[in-house]
């Protein structure tokens, strides 16, 4: 592996960075208030390279606030730029080509679309590439060009993209927003695995605990893509910043996670995993299903599993039928929003 020159790597970033700053300035908006403050706070300690443990400046922060809000006024009307490198230009979404150029010299790249439809740009130190199974797994750790929203796991294709820093961010996150109200939760049961009298320790050794579990769930993200097909994927295109829109991703992300986390998680009873799954549950996903939420209290009650167990039986079978009759009502109307809506409503689990 040839190390990339500090030149190189410093244009590189600037490229990628650029357009991060393209997508965060359409669709920051996204957050409401507080989560907006509270990325961005991080977003800062990033730029910053300040560890979690540090405490932040207010004012230094709303300054540098001000400024990015800014700059995201300058560019918000922009294009994404081409990504540049070895004399060759490549369009910013074009992550296989990009990779093709840069793996081998010590770096990762990920471009894609998540949830209403904001694009997600990353570069980062390649920590290792693995082909398990079928899949190929980038494994990165320092990153140096990242957009606000920065998923701590993407899947293109055949390939996953874990991003250790952005999972410890992640993690760091739940974590804050749980000391506002310290509720009784499973938040709270997921981190009395940890000691978080020393955070950055912790916080080292809750990424390395979950990256597996968020490996499990892209595995099975590509898994549902299969059973789904593309025509899914065009749904949702259809359907953007909609009701529907939540819905439909909720639904995949609960088939995913039957086929490939869930079974694994049950399996090896990690209790401080199970306990972490359920405290990132979205509310569409816990509104979509109440009946998980209602065997991990019984779990809690009872140190008996078997009511997770067989919720997972019925989510086996029912998300995919849910996902076909989905389609179904796609294929045949030409507005099938409400009545997509309609049928996930119905069939909460």
């Amino acid at each position: 592996m040839t190390a990339i020159t500090s030149k190189s790597l410093h244009n590189l970033r600037d490229l990628v960075q650029h357009n991060c700053h393209i997508s965060d300035a359409n669709h920051a908006g996204n957050y409401t208030l507080c989560i907006y403050l509270l990325k961005m706070r991080e977003y800062y300690r990033w730029e910053r390279q300040q560890a979690q443990s540090k405490t932040l400046s207010r004012d230094d922060v709303g300054q540098w606030l001000r400024e990015r809000e800014k700059l995201w006024d300058e560019v918000e009307s922009s294009s994404y730029q081409p990504i540049k490198f070895n004399q060759q230009n490549f369009d910013p979404f074009d992550a296989t080509s990009i990779n093709a150029q840069i793996n081998q010299q010590g770096l990762v790249y990920s471009a894609g679309l998540g949830s209403k439809l904001t694009p997600h740009f990353f570069l980062a130190k390649l920590e290792s590439k693995q082909v398990q199974d079928n899949y190929t797994v980038f494994i990165s750790s320092t990153e140096y060009a990242r957009d606000l929203t920065s998923p701590p796991a993407m899947t293109l294709g055949s390939n996953i993209f874990i991003r250790k820093e952005s999972i410890k961010r992640m993690i760091w996150e739940r974590y804050d927003q749980w000391l506002w109200n310290k509720p009784d939760n499973a938040m709270k049961r997921a981190i009395e695995y940890y000691n978080f009298n020393d955070i950055d320790t912790a916080l080292q050794e809750m990424t390395e605990n979950e990256m597996h579990n968020i490996l499990l769930h892209e595995i099975g993200e590509i898994q549902a893509g299969q059973l789904l097909g593309e025509q899914w994927e065009q749904l949702i295109s259809d359907l953007p910043q909609t009701q529907a829109e939540l819905m439909l991703r909720a639904v995949r992300d609960h088939l995913a996670d039957s086929i490939s986390t869930l079974p694994s998680l049950l399996q090896n009873m990690h209790k401080a995993s199970i306990h972490f799954y359920f405290a990132n549950l979205t509310n569409m996903r816990k509104y979509l299903y109440p009946g998980l939420l209602t065997a991990y209290d019984k779990w809690q009650e009872t140190g008996n599993e078997t009511a997770l167990q067989n919720t997972l039986l019925s989510a086996q079978k029912h998300w995919p039928t849910l996902a076909e009759k989905i389609l179904d009502i796609y294929q045949k109307n030409n507005q099938p929003q409400k009545q997509i809506e309609t049928l996930i409503e119905s069939s909460r689990l």
